[in-house]
């Protein structure tokens, strides 16, 4: 097995994500690897079937990465402190820059909340954690919080 330096922890916020955070802190302790806590802001580009005039869309989309930035910097003091964490906001294709950023930081270990969904709310919503364990440049460790004993 490959020496795991390096552990990517991508988070949407959510209480999926939450839930795994202990996960987190264990195996990066347990690896004596470095933490990578990571929000990707979604790309507006997919909604372009409509309208927006360029510069609205420039602002919007600073405004959405200083937004981000702040709540990443209050989800760390809270959830990790005393805990060292490099934290990282990107934007983009969600599944893709996580992906991107494994590589680019050697991830020996992407850790990620599964939500569960089935059926059509999968099929309306997509997977991000099925499309990252697709086309990661290392290993994906999934866990659903849902089914998590404490």
């Amino acid at each position: 097995m490959a020496e795991i330096k390096s552990i990517l922890f991508p988070t949407d916020f959510t209480e999926a994500s939450l839930k795994v955070i202990p996960y987190a802190k264990y195996l990066t302790e347990k690896f004596g690897a470095k933490l990578t806590v990571l929000f990707v802001v979604e790309e507006l580009s997919k909604y372009a079937n409509f309208y927006v005039p360029h510069s609205a869309l420039d602002n919007l989309e600073q405004e959405l990465m200083e937004h981000a930035q702040k709540k990443l910097t209050s989800f760390i003091e809270e959830h990790f402190e005393d805990f060292p964490v490099e934290p990282l906001v990107r934007r983009g294709k969600i599944a893709e820059e996580i992906a991107k950023v494994a590589e680019e930081k050697e991830t020996g270990l992407i850790l990620m909340a599964t939500h569960g969904r089935k059926g059509l709310e999968k099929i309306l919503i997509g997977s991000v954690t099925e499309r990252v364990i697709k086309i990661a440049p290392c290993p994906v460790m999934t866990i659903n919080p849902f089914r998590v004993k404490k």
